[in-house]
């Protein structure tokens, strides 16, 4: 016997329980997890746009002969392979019935081996048809994505890739990467690529909610069960249910909130406050970080617990200086962008601009990129200044190739190493004092005097 794909649905139907029972066993034999009813009514309920399998249906059933439900099916969806059992009086009905789009049909009295391969070959079909659907939304996201996550670079192809796989999933999703990388984007476009693209996107900042209100915000509240309330309030997860919820900054939520979100995360059901009885909520959760989430839990702040029901997919996004020229290509969308908006012409990059674009360690990444394009744009008519001027602030600043004072060109150098350094340590001063051999009061010295401070260089100014 040949192998049919495992646990392919075959929706059986036949008003006659000895043959309901027949197919089943010999269907079930064969590996098919099958479903049977008895009338068209019955039948549909069980059909949607993306139905794994096959329809096995006598031709003459009561109240509404197979060849009408062919039919209604067909309207659901035209692809959904048909199987016709028919008498031998029935034949020319089923023949006229295949020129009307059914897959095929078997006579009375048949040999179970047959209609188990009739079966076999119409899911195969079935799932060749659902395979080239899914290439073809995937085709048509990447093209979508393309003007969402802008880049050429192999890290961001891979990254737009994965996001359209695990789009079409239900599995929690952990973004992390650095500030301003994009990791709300990706998280919209996990929602706008997935089946519950027309249900709620909800975005929640855990770090943002007071403590007082987190289970009156993310689960709500009965009429009367808070002062004041004289109406019931549902909660923002309950508010996306069907849909996406967004949770932002979880490595800095609340101690006393981590514990009720992971019950909610296992039950997939909130208790409004107040009330008696918990409200179920179909959600898909998201997440996004952008520290380590095991350092975090190694720091007590935030759980591990949670963090397994947070990552079953962990999506990195790179920093902007692993990206290779995608900075150039972002640079000059938001200039096109920001020149339309503000209805001004598009001012031309220089050499040297291009040169600090592909050099410059972007500690901000897309986002402090997106407000130099803007800076860069508004600033064009009132005077050209260097890109690196509108960026870092200051003088000009002095360029290698071009010459200058022996003291312009070493406090240019060591400004690029100390902010380096800084960017390469996160802040952190004992790092940097050691990497670069300096005691602490030279260090200070040195960044007072080129201007710097960890708040400027880090982008948290």
């Amino acid at each position: 016997m040949n192998e049919p794909l495992a646990k392919t649905p075959v929706l059986v139907i036949d008003d006659d329980p000895s043959m309901r029972t027949a197919l089943r066993q010999w269907l079930r034999l064969e590996g098919f997890e099958t479903t049977e009813v008895q009338d068209g009514e019955s039948a549909l309920r069980h059909i949607h746009a993306g139905y794994p399998g096959c329809v096995v249906s006598d031709v003459m059933l009561k109240g509404e002969d197979g060849v009408d439900l062919m039919q209604r099916i067909a309207e659901i969806d035209s692809d959904i392979p048909v199987i016709l059992i028919t008498g031998h009086g029935d034949v020319p009905m089923a023949v006229e019935a295949m020129r009307g789009g059914a897959y095929d049909f078997i006579e009375k009295p048949f040999d179970p081996e047959n209609i188990a391969e009739l079966a076999r070959k119409a899911c195969e079909r079935r799932a060749l048809v659902l395979e080239n659907r899914s290439l073809a939304r995937r085709l048509e996201g990447a093209a979508g994505l393309e003007t969402r996550l802008l880049g050429n670079s192999p890290a961001m192809r891979t990254l737009r890739e994965r996001l359209l796989h695990f789009a079409g999933t239900d599995a929690p999703v952990l973004i992390t990467g650095e500030t301003g990388t994009g990791k709300e984007v990706v998280a919209q476009a996990l929602h706008t690529f997935g089946h519950r693209r027309e249900a709620p996107f909800a975005v929640i900042n855990t770090a943002a909610l007071p403590e007082a209100m987190v289970e009156t915000e993310l689960f709500g509240y009965e009429a009367g069960a808070i002062a004041g309330a004289d109406k019931g309030r549902i909660g923002r997860i309950e508010a996306a249910h069907r849909g996406v919820v967004f949770l932002d900054e979880i490595a800095s939520m609340p101690p006393s909130l981590q514990p009720k979100l992971l019950r909610v995360l296992q039950e997939k059901q909130v208790d409004r406050i107040g009330s008696r009885r918990p409200t179920p909520v179909d959600f898909r959760v998201v997440s996004a970080t952008n520290v380590d989430p095991r350092e975090a839990v190694a720091a007590g702040q935030l759980r591990e617990d949670l963090l397994f029901r947070l990552n079953t997919i962990e999506i990195f996004i790179p920093p902007l200086r692993e990206r290779g020229n995608d900075c150039l290509l972002l640079f000059d969308t938001f200039v096109n962008r920001f020149a339309a908006q503000y209805g001004v012409g598009v001012a031309d990059v220089t050499a040297r601009d291009e040169t600090f674009l592909k050099t410059y360690d972007w500690p901000g990444n897309v986002r402090e990129l997106r407000n130099a394009a803007e800076r860069f744009v508004l600033n064009a008519g009132v005077g050209r200044q260097p890109l690196e001027v509108l960026v870092r602030g200051g003088a000009v600043a002095v360029d290698p190739e071009r010459g200058g004072s022996l003291k312009e060109l070493m406090d240019a150098y060591e400004r690029t190493v100390i902010s380096r350094a800084l960017r390469r340590h996160e802040g952190r001063i004992a790092d940097v004092m050691r990497e670069l051999g300096l005691p602490r009061r030279t260090l200070n010295e040195k960044m007072t005097r080129l201007n710097l401070s960890r708040p400027k260089v880090l982008g948290d100014e």
